[in-house]
C-alpha cells in the first residue's frame, strides 16, 4: 500500500527554507564555507557561473590589503617568506631560561582537558584564558608580547588577539582509519592563520607539520580547480570537503603546477606560523608517539577590509563564548547518551606522558 505523502511536514520544510534563504544569502559576505549546509554556497547553478571563484578573489584582495595595513614594523625577511611561501619560520624564538619555564609551567598545569579523536590520533587541548594564566604566567608573557601579537595580527590580517591553547597530539594511540587531517588540504577558501610554538621536537618521529610551499598563493592554476572542485563537492566530495575545507590529491597538486609538500622538521623552542589557505596537514608519525605546544588560530570575516581595534575584553569574551559553546556541545551530545567531539578527559601531565611515552619506547 502506497504511503501518502506528508503535506504538512512538506510544507513545514518548504517553508522553513525560504525563512533561512535571506540567511544563506548574507553568509556569502562572512566567512561560511560549508557546501552541505548552506545551499546557496553550494549552488551548482551558481557556482557554474563562478560564485566561489569570485569569493576566492575579493576575500585574497580584501585579506591581502589588511596584510598590508598590519605589515608595519615586521621584520622583512619573515614577510617574504610569508608571503612567498606561506608559513614563518622562527628557531630559537625564546631565550632558553624562558623556554625552560613555559615548559615547566605547561607540564605542571591543572586544567580541564579535552580530546579529540580522528583516526587513530587523539589531540587533547587546554584552553590558555583566565582561569589558567595564573598558572601559566611565563606562557602568558610570550602571548601578550609585542613580538608574539604583532607577528600573529600580520599573518591573520586581524589586529586582535588569537585564541591559544596547549595542545598535544597524539599519533597511533588508538585504534582506527588513518588520521583525517594528515590528508593535505585546505582549510578555508580565504587566508587563515595558525600557529606552532612547539615544546617539543618536532620530526619524522612524531609528525612534522607539513606545508606545501607557495600553495597560498592565487594562481590561475589554482583557481582553475577550486572552480572544478566546486561544481563538484557537493554531489562527490566528501564531508571534509563538502564542509569546505577542500581535500587535494597528488593528481590535483600536479594539476596546480605545484611541487610537494615539505615536513618542517624543527627543533623544540621554534615557532611556526603559517596561511592555512595553503596546502598543509599533519605529518606521518612513523610510530605511536607525541607532541607539545602552544597552538593559536586566528580568522575573521575576509570581506571586511578593516582589520579591527584590539581590545583585550573582546579576546576575553571570545574565549568565554568558547567554553560556552563547548558545554552546550556536551549537553546536546549528553541527551543523545553520547560524548561531544571535543569532550572533557581526565586532566593530565602532558609533558610526563611524553616523557613516559619515550621511556616505554626505549625499555622495547
Amino acid at each position: 500500500m502506497a504511503i501518502a505523502p506528508d503535506n504538512g511536514l512538506y510544507a513545514t520544510v518548504c517553508n522553513m527554507k525560504i525563512l533561512l534563504f535571506p540567511v544563506w544569502i548574507l553568509q556569502l559576505f562572512t566567512q561560511a564555507k560549508s557546501f552541505r549546509s548552506n545551499p546557496v554556497i553550494g549552488s551548482l547553478i551558481l557556482n557554474r557561473c563562478g560564485l566561489h571563484v569570485a569569493r576566492i578573489v575579493l576575500a585574497q584582495g580584501i585579506m591581502r590589503l589588511r596584510f598590508m595595513m598590519l605589515g608595519t614594523g615586521i621584520d622583512q625577511s619573515l614577510k617574504r617568506s610569508f608571503y612567498r611561501d606561506g608559513y614563518i619560520v622562527i628557531k630559537d624564538a625564546l631565550p632558553a631560561e624562558k623556554f625552560q619555564k613555559i615548559k615547566r609551567e605547561v607540564g605542571s598545569i591543572n586544567a580541564e582537558v579535552r580530546e579529540c579523536q580522528q583516526g587513530d590520533t587523539l589531540t587533547h587541548r587546554i584552553l590558555i584564558d583566565e582561569k589558567t594564566t595564573d598558572t601559566l604566567p611565563a606562557c602568558h608573557d610570550m602571548l601578550v608580547s609585542n613580538q608574539y601579537l604583532t607577528l600573529h595580527k600580520f599573518a591573520s590580517g586581524k589586529n586582535g588577539r588569537p585564541v591559544s591553547y596547549i595542545q598535544t597530539i597524539k599519533n597511533h594511540f588508538v585504534d582506527g582509519p588513518a588520521d583525517p587531517q594528515k590528508n593535505l588540504h585546505s582549510d578555508t577558501f580565504h587566508p587563515t592563520m595558525k600557529s606552532w610554538y612547539f615544546l617539543d621536537d618536532c620530526n619524522s618521529d612524531n609528525g612534522p607539520f607539513t606545508y606545501l610551499p607557495g600553495s597560498q598563493r592565487l594562481t590561475l592554476a589554482r583557481l582553475k580547480w577550486e572552480y572544478r572542485k566546486s561544481i563538484t563537492i557537493a554531489q562527490q566530495g566528501d564531508k571534509y570537503s563538502s564542509n569546505g575545507s577542500f581535500r587535494a590529491t597528488p593528481e590535483d597538486l600536479l594539476s596546480m603546477g605545484f611541487g610537494q609538500p615539505i615536513g618542517l622538521s624543527v627543533p623544540a623552542n621554534t615557532l611556526v606560523i603559517a596561511n592555512t589557505h595553503g596546502f598543509h596537514r599533519r605529518g606521518d608519525a612513523a610510530k605511536r608517539s607525541m607532541r607539545t605546544e602552544i597552538w593559536s588560530i586566528s580568522r575573521s570575516n575576509p570581506f571586511n577590509p578593516f582589520p579591527g581595534i584590539d581590545v583585550p575584553a573582546l579576546a576575553r569574551l571570545q574565549n568565554r563564548a568558547l567554553t560556552w559553546y563547548r558545554e552546550y556541545c556536551d549537553e546536546k551530545a549528553a541527551k543523545r547518551g553520547a560524548q561531544s567531539s571535543w569532550h572533557i578527559v581526565s586532566a593530565r601531565n602532558t609533558l610526563e606522558d611524553n616523557q613516559e611515552t619515550t621511556k616505554e619506547k626505549e625499555a622495547a
